[in-house]
């Protein structure tokens, strides 16, 4: 029984080799052990990629071992990323290490006797307090009347903080509610990474940062590669776990043209379409070639209705293919309106603007080649673009038609 107990506590990485999490080091080692055995509120701060998120699964998992009769209340951003985490722990908790080390330590058979969407409670729970072993919570939920012997918060701070006062402060409020919840001689236990200056981890306590430079975890040149996949400001946020001003410039290259028309025939298009107000309507052809993208765009400060003529005598002059067109705004108008005339695809939106043309447009930067008559409105747009700019038509334009195109070379997934 010690023996397994003294893995828990010392060792408890090689249990997350032993289910199958072979990259665990010696430092997620450390946090994990710390996890388990601190006494006192404590933030760690860590990069993308670093496994927190993998740790904090493995330490709530074997907290329902070594404490079977003290809860856990874990908190998310939404319902969703909590749904995942609860799953993750049932999973571990299913496994035969976990199955073998409660029958060294217990000789009992784990079992799982509650099991939902946001809820876990085992058979080595004896107490009849009522309360499950482990309890999700999203940030939209009440937490009037709980109460947690551990609480912890994972990335309940993202880039909707960054974007958003309110968001900051309804974050920060929940936060400073989960002094009331944990009970005496509880601890809160923190894991994210900073978005915002002003964000709820301004005012968590006892921070721990572990940068991409210091953990070793990613080498030099997939480092490279990430830096070159996004924004400056979003990879300080993601791996440096620093702020840098807003306002930097997304595309710091000149761009690069060509004149070979016949290059960009039988591409794809994408209509980013105003109707009415300060947007404009932009127009994007793509044709991918091996490493490089041939492209050409348009901009007209007008409603979508009044450049369908033009759209559509480029289309021909170019022997585009498919138009993808958003048809969140529109209800699907735009695409019936022009289907007669060419294929159209619709799609509905819901990625983060500032995070899709960071993804695609720039990851895909230095391998773009503008077909020459682009608009210069329509590529000043594109390097005047920052996460505030106040006009992103001709950057979300050319962001969406790389996406439909699967081009996203360098992005890495966090």
């Amino acid at each position: 029984m010690k023996q397994y107990l003294d893995i828990i506590t010392n060792e408890p990485a090689q249990i997350g080799h032993w289910i199958g999490f072979d990259k665990l080091t010696g430092l997620n080692n450390k946090w994990i052990s710390q996890m388990l055995l601190s006494s006192q509120d404590y933030t760690l701060l860590a990069h993308r990629g670093s496994y927190k998120s993998t740790c904090l699964s493995i330490a709530m998992a074997l907290w329902q071992i070594i404490k079977p009769n003290n809860n856990i209340i874990f908190l998310r951003k939404t319902d969703e990323d909590v749904k995942r985490s609860v799953r993750e722990v049932e999973k571990m908790l299913r496994s035969d290490t976990f199955r073998y080390l409660v029958q060294q330590i217990y000789g009992v058979e784990l079992k799982i006797t509650e099991s939902t969407m946001y809820s876990l409670t085992t058979n080595l729970k004896t107490s009849a307090d009522g309360n499950s072993q482990l309890q999700g919570i999203g940030t939209g939920s009440s937490l009037t009347g709980k109460h947690a012997d551990w609480v912890i918060t994972d990335d309940i701070v993202n880039l909707k903080d960054r974007i958003s006062p309110a968001e900051r402060k309804r974050i920060k409020m929940i936060y400073a509610e989960l002094q009331n919840i944990k009970n005496r001689g509880g601890r809160i236990l923190n894991t994210g990474t900073p978005w915002h200056k002003d964000d709820a981890i301004s005012i968590m306590p006892n921070v721990q940062r572990f940068n991409c430079y210091e953990t070793n975890l990613i080498n030099d040149s997939d480092l490279d590669a990430l830096r070159q996949s996004m924004s400056p400001s979003l990879f300080a946020a993601n791996y440096e776990l620093k702020h840098i001003a807003d306002s930097d410039a997304l595309f710091k290259t000149a761009a690069q043209f060509t004149d070979n028309t016949f290059e960009i025939f039988g591409g794809i298009a994408h209509i980013d379409a105003s109707y009415g107000g300060k947007d404009g309507t932009a127009f994007t052809i793509l044709k991918t070639q091996h490493d490089k993208n041939i492209m050409f765009g348009k901009l007209w400060k007008k409603h979508v209705d009044d450049c369908l003529e033009e759209i559509e005598m480029l289309c021909e002059h170019f022997r585009v293919g498919t138009i993808h067109i958003e048809n969140n705004a529109d209800k699907g108008y735009l695409k019936e309106k022009i289907r007669s005339q060419r294929p159209t695809k619709g799609y509905h939106e819901s990625t983060n603007k500032y995070i899709k043309i960071s993804t695609y447009l720039r990851s895909q930067w230095n391998n773009i080649w503008w077909l020459a008559g682009t608009d210069m409105e329509y590529l000043g747009e594109i390097m005047d673009y920052t996460e505030s700019a106040e006009h992103d038509d001709a950057p979300d334009s050319a962001a969406s038609i790389l996406r439909a195109a699967g081009r996203r070379q360098g992005f890495v997934t966090v």
